[in-house]
């Protein structure tokens, strides 16, 4: 009777455990998220670019969090405050885990500071004079001079443990990346996946996707096969083309919202321009103006978009501080082949050639757009060059000091919502102030910009900055060191049943997505 009845119980518990482990197994959540591209790094100060950017915030945060509606809110600080025009202090979260759970310190943020001079992203840093470990929960950031913006920027400072990287070498942070982030890393496939799991120590509370997996898919069409036969749950950068067809389909939906993305063309300002035989025609505003009358952005937003773009009406939209009302590039350079031809006959310029630099794997039709664009300006006798590339050359080939190009294209977003991030690394003049003009491809140089942006970093008034700014875009607007093509819209396709909500910024974050039972 005995053996009977421990028989029985050892039986009832092995099937009790059997049950458990397969409710278990069943209830675990899991999305698949096909990319355009793989993250190109692991080291989250090795430079900023979006595939590589969804992943850090996956695995770190920042001491300020960015909303999807581009405001912010407390991070890993839980509270700020400015002390006096120069002095902020930020209050840490207390009891804050890093993955391999060690507690998040004052010092490990003076560590990422401290290694944020060194780095790709030291124009993050360029406003931070000094700062400091008041105790093991207290930060206190100097500024040279009063600098509303400083949010803004540590929003794109993500925290690095100290033990850790002492540990992995700055070398062994691609391979082995740990932060305090709502998930862990599994493993990284170079062009395959990567693979991350949720932290359940995580302090805003462990998410409801337990595993997340990020496929690179650069082909269009590979992407929207993988969305359709149940490969991925979601694609970004839907195909334009098959957007009726994914809505046609049962069990999938397309998703848009407008994007930050301004795709732009940056016109090099050298007398000597290395695409260009002579001197360079660029350096006459005429001849900017004359190339920007004879893009046609309604035509590449109809015969390349498919509709699902918006002609770029100033470098940031209007939302951003820094944006003056009324104002809009196309109303000022509207489409005019003969206007155009007129400009360049008054400059003196009979024609030229030059190559322009873009992508065929970044941004939404972006090799078409580079076609258009050299027909266009074929009619008022520039010959435009393609040079196409995957994006994994792209940015190595255009690095600052641009050694390469006369005429870039490529695309700038700004989520902190303030144009001073964009004006600081774009139009600034090159090695003239540190951690400014670091992406300054066409040597564009203004000293009464300059002095604008510089104004802008010294003021801890948002009102007075926007003032600022909003000077430095009319004059920008007026110089024309890049001509504005059009913002993108963000297209996704996913399967019914994912509950997911695009941001503003285009990170996707699967920490706020979840899947129906």
């Amino acid at each position: 009777m005995t053996t009977i009845t421990t028989a029985l119980r050892a039986l009832t518990a092995s099937a009790c455990l059997a049950a458990l482990a397969a409710g278990s197994a069943w209830a675990e959540k899991a999305v698949t998220i096909g990319l355009t591209a793989d993250a190109t790094h692991m080291d989250p100060q090795a430079g900023e670019e979006l595939s590589s950017n969804i992943m850090f915030y996956h695995i770190y945060d920042p001491l300020v969090r960015r909303t999807p509606e581009l405001t912010f809110e407390p991070g890993l600080a839980e509270s700020w405050e400015l002390v006096d025009d120069t002095t902020w202090r930020f209050k840490l979260r207390e009891g804050v885990k890093f993955h391999d759970g060690d507690t998040l310190k004052a010092s490990d943020v003076v560590f990422t500071l401290d290694r944020l001079k060194d780095s790709l992203m030291l124009n993050l840093a360029a406003n931070i004079a000094s700062y400091s470990a008041v105790d093991d929960l207290t930060v206190e950031i100097k500024t040279p001079a009063p600098y509303a913006a400083l949010p803004n920027d540590l929003a794109a400072i993500l925290i690095l443990s100290e033990d850790h990287v002492a540990k992995v070498g700055d070398d062994g942070l691609e391979q082995n990346p740990m932060g305090t982030g709502p998930y862990k890393l599994v493993e990284w496939v170079r062009e395959d996946k990567v693979e991350l799991e949720a932290f359940a120590d995580y302090y805003m509370g462990e998410a409801e996707i337990d595993t997340v997996t990020f496929r690179p898919i650069t082909n269009p069409a590979t992407r929207t096969a993988a969305l359709l036969t149940g490969e991925v749950d979601i694609v970004q950068d839907l195909a334009v083309r098959d957007v009726d067809r994914v809505k046609r389909e049962d069990g999938f939906e397309v998703i848009t919202r407008p994007s930050l993305l301004n795709l732009v063309l940056a016109l090099d300002m050298r007398e000597e321009s290395p695409t260009i035989e002579g001197k360079n025609p660029m350096t006459d505003q005429r001849v900017r103006e004359a190339m920007a009358r004879a893009i046609d952005v309604s035509a590449i937003q109809r015969a390349v978009m498919g509709g699902l773009s918006t002609p770029s009406a100033q470098y940031v939209p209007e939302s951003h501080v820094g944006h003056v009302d009324g104002m809009n590039f196309r109303e000022m350079y509207p489409y005019d082949i003969e206007k155009a031809k007129a400009l360049m006959e008054e400059a003196g310029v009979d024609g030229f050639t030059l190559t322009l630099d873009a992508t065929n794997n970044r941004y939404v039709n972006d090799a078409q757009i580079a076609q258009a664009l050299a027909g266009m300006l074929a009619k008022i006798g520039v010959n435009v060059e393609l040079n196409v590339m995957p994006k994994s050359n792209f940015w190595g080939y255009i690095r600052v000091p641009t050694p390469n190009s006369s005429f870039i294209m490529s695309g700038w977003d700004v989520p902190s919502g303030d144009a001073g991030s964009m004006y600081g690394a774009l139009f600034y003049s090159r090695d003239k102030r540190e951690g400014y003009g670091q992406v300054n491809r066409g040597s564009y140089s203004n000293a009464d910009v300059d002095a604008l942006i510089d104004k802008a970093d010294s003021t801890a008034k948002v009102e007075e900055r926007d003032q600022y700014l909003q000077e430095a875009t009319k004059i920008l607007m007026q110089d024309i060191p890049m001509i504005p093509v059009h913002y993108e819209q963000d297209i996704y396709g996913a399967r019914q049943g994912v509950q997911f909500t695009p941001r503003t910024d285009k990170f996707l974050w699967a920490y706020t997505m979840d899947v129906a039972e």
